[in-house]
């Protein structure tokens, strides 16, 4: 079976909301947009060139994927690693008001009661991973069902203070395995973990003595 693999971008206090730019999403009246800006370095380009490499269709939020098509079908460099693979591979989208995409190669998920089904289908039959990209209100809703198998969290050094949260208040407990890291020459913490379960409790006691 294939794997569903999230690339999420937050803040230290836990925000994914318009890392890309003032206009991306000011839902709320978010008013700091393109804060992962100022951290794009060659660290951080070769780490996402590696996660695109691993791609085998896309899973997007609507959101989400209004602002990838408005920009990557104009990148049409062949040799640009991100746009390459977004441009020719399948790209699946959750709307339930999208009726005509123009992006080639968009396949438009209706969502409802069958949508597990739909993307549990989707990872068994993509050659590669199956790539959510910030999508994070698909995100939780993913979390939610436990269709996610690995994250690539990339915290960035900021506080923001408001925001859009990708872990929010009754988000489903889940555990993860750490499955490998690194700190980009910006400061950008970079980690990987696989879904392992649900959490497990205990107590710290003090010894017995003698």
């Amino acid at each position: 079976m294939g794997k569903l693999v999230l690339t999420s971008f937050v803040t230290l206090d836990g925000v994914y909301q318009a890392p890309g730019g003032p206009d991306e999403d000011t839902r709320g009246g978010f008013a700091h947009g393109g804060w992962s800006f100022p951290y794009g370095d060659d660290d951080f380009g070769r780490f996402m060139g590696g996660v695109f490499d691993q791609v085998g269709a896309f899973l997007l939020g609507r959101r989400t994927y209004d602002i990838f098509s408005a920009f990557w079908p104009k990148v049409t460099d062949p040799a640009d690693p991100v746009a390459g693979k977004l441009n020719a591979l399948p790209k699946y989208v959750v709307s339930r008001t999208l009726t005509d995409p123009a992006w080639e190669g968009t396949s438009v998920l209706r969502g409802g009661g069958g949508l597990v089904k739909e993307i549990t289908a989707l990872k068994e039959n993509t050659d590669g991973e199956l790539q959510v990209h910030g999508s994070g209100a698909l995100a939780q809703s993913l979390f939610a069902q436990d269709l996610v198998d690995t994250v690539h969290l990339l915290t960035f050094p900021v506080v923001l203070g408001s925001g859009l949260r990708l872990f929010a208040d009754g988000a489903v407990p889940t555990a993860f395995r750490h499955a490998g890291g690194r700190t980009t020459g910006a400061g950008v913490s970079v980690q990987t973990y696989e879904l392992d379960g649900r959490p497990r409790y205990g107590t710290y006691e003090l010894p017995e003595n003698g």
